[in-house]
């Protein structure tokens, strides 16, 4: 890996993770409107563990609503089901999960990895091929570290190595926090799914967030 040079960063995008699924239908006709709220680089799709031919069938059910709309779509786990199903990659947790889909993903798919709780994790992951990192998601028992630990650490990664870095965030602020940080993508799920007004008022809202708290610092280098 090679330390990150020159030109500014590109506003950072947001990568939607779906609530637990069983029947993809009612979010496939709700995604087309939905991802036209805000810049949506990618779709984690999340389901509910069945048999892979039923698992398939509805990423494929899928797919059109989210690479139709310019979205990369992966799949939470299951690396073995990505090309069958026409996905664009997988998202796995932890350096064990990444080691043993590498060879099944690379390299024309996206291999991405979250639960990476130390430095080294990170930089091993970034050696072995990730093409992104995940920081601060929600563990198995729904622990997370501190925002401020996060940021940290998103401000660690975007300053000294190139496979992008993406800040989980459960608040608007804390997507705020992260963009300033150095966050190159915002992954979002309950924050857009429980809010009360529906998920495109908040996706809406917390794209204009992101927006706002990446020009903030040039506004004030101008001012």
């Amino acid at each position: 890996m090679s330390n990150k040079t020159a030109p500014p960063r590109p506003p950072p995008r947001l990568y939607l993770a779906t609530p637990i699924l069983t029947d993809p239908a009612p979010l496939a006709a709700q995604l087309p409107g939905l991802l036209a709220q805000a810049d949506v680089a990618a779709v984690l799709v999340r389901l509910k563990e069945t048999d892979p031919r039923s698992m398939i069938s509805a990423i494929k059910a899928l797919a059109p609503a989210i690479q139709g709309a310019g979205a990369a779509l992966l799949i939470d786990g299951h690396a073995d089901l990505v090309a069958r199903s026409g996905a664009d990659g997988a998202h796995l947790n932890g350096m064990a999960a990444l080691d043993e889909a590498l060879p099944t993903l690379k390299p024309d798919r996206i291999a991405g990895v979250g639960g990476l709780p130390t430095r080294h994790d990170s930089m091993n992951a970034g050696e072995r091929g990730a093409d992104y990192v995940l920081f601060g998601e929600p563990d198995a028992h729904g622990r997370r570290p501190a925002p401020d630990a996060i940021a940290e650490r998103l401000g660690w990664w975007a300053e000294l190595f190139e496979p992008p870095c993406i800040g989980y965030a459960a608040t608007r602020e804390e997507a705020a926090e992260f963009v300033a940080a150095g966050a190159d993508f915002i992954l979002a799920d309950d924050l857009v799914w429980q809010d009360a007004r529906g998920p495109a008022a908040a996706l809406a809202e917390l794209g204009a967030a992101i927006k706002a708290a990446y020009t903030a610092p040039t506004m004030a280098a101008q001012g």
